[in-house]
């Protein structure tokens, strides 16, 4: 848009040369300026990276741009006074405004000492300062639109990178929750049933049948899951808990206090539940396991404790470092390792969530 609205201007320099104002070796020597200036004019407008970044050559360009618009109108006179106007154009879409402010200045000094040298009148003067001041002002507010659009598209392309990188996260951790519980449940179940199988035992057909319900329920979790709309809550967690610590030979015991919790406490502590039970089926080797959930006071509080052989030195695992992240940002705790009594002890506490006043 600058650069079109400035090439307006070349509109008195020509005319200079075409009504024969300028005649002889001189009207040459002025075509050849008029097409250095006009070139090195389209080039600095080029030059930039982006809009608010200037390229390699911008300010040399700018600089060779200037000597120009300062020389020719002292030799051609006439029309080429209005050469600083192009300068001002320039100056405002490629520089902060500060400096652009000075270089508006500059050109209006440049303007009123080559009118003076060349003996235009009053209003020609006037006239082109006011156009240098205006354009100047114009294209300034230009620059800084573009600069605050460009920048707007580049926020809001990081804001898309950082949710789809969040997204992939959350998928990533809620699979992890999601298939380690079941998949240990499902060769729990396998193995009990290749035992009652090899037995004769006709309990066998009901473990893979059982094997098949959690191999569906899996499934589905893990679409409900990629979709964003699966929510665990605690009571079915606490069944699935049952079942998946009856099939690997843990006595469980489960007592819940209080009342019941609120909907975000309930599908955090379903998570917490089934990640514990999971590290209880896979790496305890325990012979009971005991989980409480108590809420009261405004604090809700759920513990895992089993009596198995934890590894030494313990290292939290990718789970327990999510499930951490969950607690974390619903303003809780998550405390978890080898119990003095021994064992594995695993505690979330978080607090109640504050309700909005009717």
């Amino acid at each position: 848009m600058g650069t079109s609205f400035g090439l307006v201007y070349l509109f008195y320099p020509v005319t200079d040369v075409t009504s024969g104002a300028v005649t002889g070796a001189k009207a040459y020597w002025a075509v050849a300026s008029l097409v250095a200036f006009v070139a090195c004019y389209i080039a600095t407008v080029l030059s930039p990276r982006d809009y608010g970044e200037p390229g390699r050559w911008t300010y040399p360009l700018l600089a060779l741009l200037v000597l120009m618009a300062i020389v020719f109108p002292l030799v051609f006179r006439g029309g080429w006074v209005t050469l600083p106007i192009y300068v001002t154009v320039v100056i405002s879409m490629g520089l902060p405004m500060r400096a652009a402010l000075a270089g508006i200045a500059g050109m209006a000094a440049v303007v009123a000492a080559d009118c003076l040298i060349s003996e235009a009148d009053g209003g020609t003067m006037a006239l082109l300062l006011m156009q240098v001041v205006t354009l100047g002002v114009l294209f300034m507010s230009v620059r800084n639109t573009r600069v605050l659009v460009n920048r707007l598209h580049k926020a809001q392309s990081e804001v898309a990178r950082l949710a789809a990188s969040e997204e992939r996260l959350r998928i990533a951790r809620d699979l992890h929750d999601l298939l380690g519980h079941s998949l240990s449940l499902i060769v729990l179940k396998s193995e009990l049933a290749g035992r009652l199988s090899e037995a004769g035992s006709p309990k066998a057909a009901d473990e893979i049948r059982d094997v098949e319900s959690v191999a569906r329920s899996a499934l589905r979790e893990v679409r409900e899951a990629v979709t964003g709309y699966r929510r665990s809550g605690l009571s079915e967690e606490l069944d699935s808990a049952r079942a998946a610590l009856d099939a690997a030979g843990v006595t469980t015991a489960v007592r819940t206090t209080g009342t019941p919790l609120p909907d975000v406490l309930d599908g955090l502590f379903g998570w917490a539940v089934r990640e514990g039970v999971t590290n209880v089926v896979r790496h305890a080797r325990a012979g009971r396991c005991d989980i409480s959930v108590a809420y009261h006071n405004g604090e809700a509080d759920l513990e895992i404790a089993d009596d198995g052989r934890p590894a030494a030195p313990y290292l939290p695992g990718s789970g327990l470092t999510g499930l951490a992240e969950r607690v974390q940002a619903a303003g809780g705790v998550l405390s978890a390792g080898p119990s003095p009594e021994g064992g594995f002890r695993l505690r979330v506490l978080v607090p109640a969530p504050v309700r909005s006043p009717a």
